[in-house]
């Protein structure tokens, strides 16, 4: 049933995760684009998180790649910032901003740890014997493990709540009545 090879699935995710942080790290820095980032800071943020949820439940679903426990930690970070994205998204409630930051930075955190492990998995206590955190199961482009591209989508995130929450948010203008 698994039609697509999941080498090349972590090459594509990879290659979206690099241009689109790259992207956002240029619209960031040109004080021009920055308003627009903060403006759909929002939907960008249900975006990234929502491929990232999409991400991992391809490799656990659909590729059969068994969620070692750092991964857990990480996809209990993850998954709630896609539905908080969501709705916060429709309501156009922004409040919910530093609470993603948040939980994207212990996701980061865990993240971190996880591509340690993977350095260095000598140094790790933490692993289960039959399913290892040091496990690689792919390295899309060649080098990047499922730990660093949700280390980049928690980074993407953490990058975009905290421009919006310090750069002021403009209202859409008023609907005029007829």
């Amino acid at each position: 049933m698994n039609d697509i090879d999941p080498h090349v699935a972590a090459d594509f995710f990879a290659f979206v995760l690099l241009a689109g942080v790259a992207m956002l790290v240029v619209a960031v820095i040109r004080a021009s684009s920055r308003r627009a980032v903060t403006d759909d800071a929002l939907r960008l943020v249900t975006v990234v998180a929502g491929g990232a949820t999409a991400g991992s439940l391809y490799f656990s679903e659909v590729a059969d790649f068994v969620p070692c426990e750092m991964c857990w930690f990480q996809r209990i970070a993850m998954y709630p910032i896609a539905v908080l994205g969501i709705v916060a998204s429709f309501r156009r409630d922004r409040s919910v901003l530093p609470y993603m930051a948040v939980l994207a930075s212990l996701g980061l955190l865990a993240s971190l740890y996880h591509v340690g492990i993977q350095l260095f998995p000598e140094q790790s206590t933490f692993c289960d014997v039959a399913n290892p955190c040091s496990a690689q199961w792919v390295e899309g482009l060649g080098w990047m493990s499922i730990p660093q591209m949700a280390g980049l989508s928690f980074s993407a995130i953490i990058i975009l709540t905290v421009v919006s929450i310090r750069t002021p948010h403009t209202d859409p203008p008023p609907e005029e009545s007829s």
